[in-house]
């Protein structure tokens, strides 16, 4: 054992420094206090307090089940702040909306934020707002540099060559915006315009607010001129376009006077190796997965809490075997759903075939759209599966699948 390692085997608490007070690096930092409490933590986060980017996260019943297990505090005050939805609907046009069941909740970002900043200080973290990002300093005198500064992460992209960061750009467009609109139900809304289909992805954060993630093929974006169009612009149109879905509610662009929302481009993260030299990815800086799928936040939980557990069973000077240990229990189980919420993506960006399909046809496509095997614009009426599909689409019906669904839930919070 040489000096320093002698040095720490004294002294077995690990300084960590996490850049990112998001999701991701907030939960790592009550996990690894709740498995350790001699970590010494520091959160370091580019914005002001109290404020954040975005409007609300979708999340289910695994996401507290899970912190649950690590901090039931967290689990019970993000509950608490949550709204839940009944199911999900798809709305194509002026049809009857098609039930396609499963139930949710949602949250507002900046509240999620604010329980974790609260909770992690509770429990001893250093929890610092409107800092300069240094990359050396911050590498100074910490055992372990935890990166959670999202998908766009100014560090992993300076270090990309140590992670093997590969980034694929989606064609489709969309912009995340709010809306007063009360959307009980996740919603899915296609509109066809002349110039092509354009559709929102909707869901209730808080009672009386929603997200609308509009997306559309970057032809049909270029075409409705929303490529030159000032912010206002773009609002007056869309909210012309999903007319019928919003029910005279506006849509928001910007809050806490920050920027207007922008068209964006989904990219896909992925990285071959998670960490390097003391230096760890997690949630969106280590992999991103379409929004379609809505695990962006499960997944950074998931990482923080592996990270957390994985460090706290070894010491300082044992840190590459940890974050190996890390790397081999997550690296795996995220690439599987990156490869499902490709197929999602998928079946988005083939909208203008997948139209043709009847209403009822396209929401059973759209509900078994991340699945292996078969034709996008192919649906098997003969199965057991559609067949429940077709009864759901009656009160009854689904009253009864959700009944089943809330057993399937109590029975697996039993067994886990």
């Amino acid at each position: 054992m040489d000096q320093e390692a002698a040095r720490r085997e004294y002294d077995p608490a690990v300084n960590i420094t996490c850049i990112g007070g998001g999701p991701a690096g907030l939960s790592f930092a009550i996990a690894a206090k709740r498995r350790d409490p001699t970590h010494r933590i520091t959160v370091l986060e580019r914005r002001p307090e109290h404020t954040t980017y975005g409007w609300g996260i979708v999340y289910w019943d695994d996401l507290l089940h899970t912190l649950g297990r690590v901090d039931p505090p967290t689990a019970r005050s993000i509950r608490a702040s949550s709204v839940r939805w009944a199911g999900q609907r798809v709305c194509v046009q002026d049809h009857r909306p098609v039930h396609l069941g499963g139930t949710g909740y949602g949250m507002s970002r900046r509240r999620l934020i604010d329980t974790l900043v609260d909770r992690a200080r509770d429990l001893g973290v250093d929890v610092r707002f409107d800092c300069r990002i240094d990359t050396v300093r911050v590498h100074d005198g910490a055992d372990l540099l935890v990166v959670a500064e999202g998908a766009g992460s100014r560090l992993r992209r300076a270090w990309g060559n140590r992670f093997g960061t590969v980034e694929r750009t989606n064609r489709n467009k969309h912009i995340w915006l709010g809306s007063t609109v009360p959307l009980d139900d996740f919603t899915f809304a296609f509109e066809r315009t002349p110039e092509g289909w354009i559709w929102f992805h909707g869901y209730r954060f808080e009672q009386g607010r929603s997200t609308v993630i509009v997306e559309c093929a970057q032809e049909t974006w270029k075409r409705l001129g929303f490529a030159l169009a000032d912010p206002q612009s773009c609002l007056t149109e869309l909210e012309r376009i999903f007319a019928r879905h919003l029910a005279g509610h506006h849509l928001v662009s910007q809050q806490n006077g920050s920027a207007f929302a922008a068209w964006d481009s989904f990219t896909t993260v992925t990285n071959m190796r998670w960490y390097h030299d003391h230096v760890v990815l997690v949630g969106d800086a280590a992999h991103t997965t379409h929004f379609s799928v809505g695990s962006g936040t499960r997944l950074a939980v998931q990482d923080a809490i592996a990270l957390g557990d994985a460090i706290a069973e070894r010491r300082p000077y044992e840190l590459d075997t940890a974050l190996q240990h890390y790397q081999n229990c997550r690296l795996a189980s995220v690439r599987a759903l990156q490869a499902d919420a490709a197929r999602s993506a998928d079946w988005f960006s083939a909208i203008d075939r997948l139209t043709s399909l009847a209403p009822i046809d396209f929401g059973y496509s759209l509900r078994t759209r991340r699945e292996l095997g078969g034709s996008l614009d192919t649906v098997d009426q003969t199965s057991l599966r559609y067949q429940m599909h077709l009864a759901s689409q009656w009160w009854l019906g689904r009253a009864i699948r959700r009944a089943v669904s809330r057993a399937r839930t109590a029975v697996s919070r039993r067994i886990t």
